[in-house]
């Protein structure tokens, strides 16, 4: 599935000639809410899945990923206001799990989870597939990945490019300062199979559309 992630211009920059993305946390994510999707009235199943999150949150991380990148309000959320890119890859569908939107947090039977074979990983990882239904602007998939390669310097985690993780596209915002040649610097050897272009508004409708006009990125 080719899936898009949002990223300000210096960093996305950074991330495609250094061939990685940042790995989201469940410590830096920016939903209070995540995989807090049920109904936790119940003190034990509270405190159960307390532990398990952060028991995940220790171990796992995500790569958040939308499947179109033409919709303006994440440009302004999530690309610097425009000025940021968006980095379009090709994902195995078996890699990428969808994000469900709902308007309220989902009943259980805190019995459950006491229940013989109980499977706690897929109840985890189910939690953490439901957000509040305002998100959904963001049509969001997403890849869950171990935490293995972590950057001291920045302080992050990320996982490298591979042939799980694919890029095709750079799409530079519309008030992107970002060149071509800063774009195909950064690519580099990687430039092959790779399309950048640059958006800009669209004329009759709230999208955001791929500039035709050659001369109007230099």
């Amino acid at each position: 599935m080719r899936v898009y992630h949002f990223v300000n211009c210096e960093y996305g920059l950074q991330d495609i000639a250094r061939r990685r993305l940042k790995v989201a946390t469940l410590a830096d994510v920016n939903d209070p809410f995540e995989m807090l999707s049920l109904n936790l009235k119940d003190s034990g199943l509270r405190a159960t899945l307390g532990k398990a999150r952060k028991e995940f949150g220790e171990r796992r991380g995500m790569l958040c990923f939308s499947r179109g990148w033409r919709n303006p309000v994440q440009w302004s959320h999530y690309a610097d206001h425009h000025r940021g890119l968006c980095l379009g890859f090709d994902v195995p569908d078996r890699l990428l799990r969808d994000v469900q939107y709902r308007k309220s947090r989902a009943a259980v039977d805190a019995t459950v989870i006491d229940a013989p074979g109980f499977d706690m990983g897929s109840f985890v990882l189910k939690a953490l597939d439901v957000k509040f239904v305002h998100w959904t602007y963001e049509d969001e998939v997403r890849m869950i990945v171990d935490l293995e390669t972590y950057d001291d310097a920045c302080r992050i985690w990320y996982r490298g490019f591979d042939g799980d993780l694919v890029l095709r596209e750079v799409i530079v915002g519309a008030d992107c300062p970002a060149t071509r040649a800063q774009v195909a610097e950064a690519l580099g050897d990687g430039a092959r199979g790779v399309v950048a272009h640059k958006a800009r508004l669209a004329f009759g409708t709230y999208r955001v559309v791929t500039q035709r006009r050659e001369d109007l990125w230099q």
